[in-house]
């Protein structure tokens, strides 16, 4: 199918140059790529325990992350539409493609070197390739089609629920009630959602803004222009980053070994009377010691990534929040 959508796609004539870059895309991607700094520097601020605040517990830097990760796989799908429009360059396409698989591969690799029990086996990077491949038929389709592709990617990890889809090999597609431990997890649903919606919007773009007004746009000024050019090497920009923030911070606190906080951050504070109880209740209703604390922890983990964690430790808990309090802790019982 999509070898087949790639054939069906205009090629453009040899003697056609490439379309031009859009500007104004570019400087969004560098202002995305700014405001990932921001968060990554805070989760390894909070990783060597510079700060007191859990950052990846924290529900506003956690909507801060997911904002961050939907502009990117936007952008994505408004850049095919805008690549594209000159026809389909398959060489240009196939070359970029090898080069994102590439970069997500050795995230992979890095990333399990490093932290084996949380290594990214699908991040950014991952959805971005395999996007890419598979939002190529929707640019053959209408827009209200694709727009409803969107919405059908976003609805679905709440309609579709199976054993299956729990296996090992499935996780990728983000319909699994499993805890996912990595450092950056960003399945195919519903994000793929965000690359459709992209495609969307650029189409949209297109006919509201007129094809030569969004051809002429210019990044004026000196920070519009930084951020135009970042957005140009976004990929090389992204591998680099982490790799130089991490490697500063373990020379500060080598050199400052007092600036570490040496208490309890706001999340073990938090998290570690929680699982405590909770293990001393499963035990004294005969579950396994071991198998306590495991479901435990994984309870605690779930309440966090689905944003119920404050509303858990406070309780105040509506009716609906509390039956998925008991589905979270079920799961995790019964470790799937």
């Amino acid at each position: 199918m999509i070898s087949a959508a790639m054939a069906r796609l205009p090629q453009p004539p040899e003697a056609v140059s490439r379309p031009p870059r859009i500007a104004l895309v570019d400087a969004a991607r560098g202002a995305a790529l700014v405001a990932m700094f921001v968060y990554h520097f805070a989760w390894d601020l909070s990783f060597f325990r510079l700060i007191t605040t859990d950052i990846v517990a924290h529900q506003g830097w956690r909507w801060f992350a997911h904002g961050i990760a939907g502009s990117f796989l936007a952008l994505v799908g408004a850049s095919l539409v805008l690549a594209t429009r000159g026809g389909f360059d398959r060489d240009g396409y196939l070359r970029r493609l090898a080069l994102v698989a590439g970069a997500a591969a050795l995230v992979t690799a890095g990333t399990y070197l490093f932290m084996p029990d949380a290594y990214v086996f699908f991040g950014i990077l991952h959805h971005i390739a395999v996007a890419s491949v598979l939002a190529l038929p929707f640019l053959m389709l209408p827009t209200l089609a694709v727009a409803g592709g969107a919405i059908t990617a976003f609805a679905l990890p709440a309609l579709i629920a199976h054993p299956l889809l729990d296996a090992d090999l499935l996780l990728w597609l983000g319909l699994s009630d499993r805890p996912i431990r990595s450092g950056d997890f960003v399945p195919l649903f519903p994000w793929f959602g965000c690359v459709l919606g992209g495609i969307v919007a650029a189409r949209a773009a297109r006919a509201l803004i007129g094809e030569d007004r969004l051809a002429g746009l210019r990044a004026d000024g000196q920070p519009a222009r930084l951020l135009a050019t970042m957005g140009r090497h976004s990929l090389p920009i992204y591998l680099i980053h982490q790799p130089l923030f991490i490697a500063l911070l373990t020379a500060w606190v080598w050199v400052f070994p007092a600036s570490i906080h040496h208490g309890p951050s706001m999340g073990d504070a938090q998290t570690r009377p929680f699982v405590e109880a909770c293990v001393r209740t499963c035990i004294s209703n005969g579950q396994e010691p071991d198998l306590c604390r495991e479901a435990c922890a994984c309870t605690a983990d779930r309440l966090k990534r689905d944003s119920l964690w404050s509303q858990a430790l406070s309780g105040q808990l509506s009716a609906t929040e509390r039956a998925r309090v008991g589905e979270i802790a079920r799961i995790c019982t019964r470790g799937e």
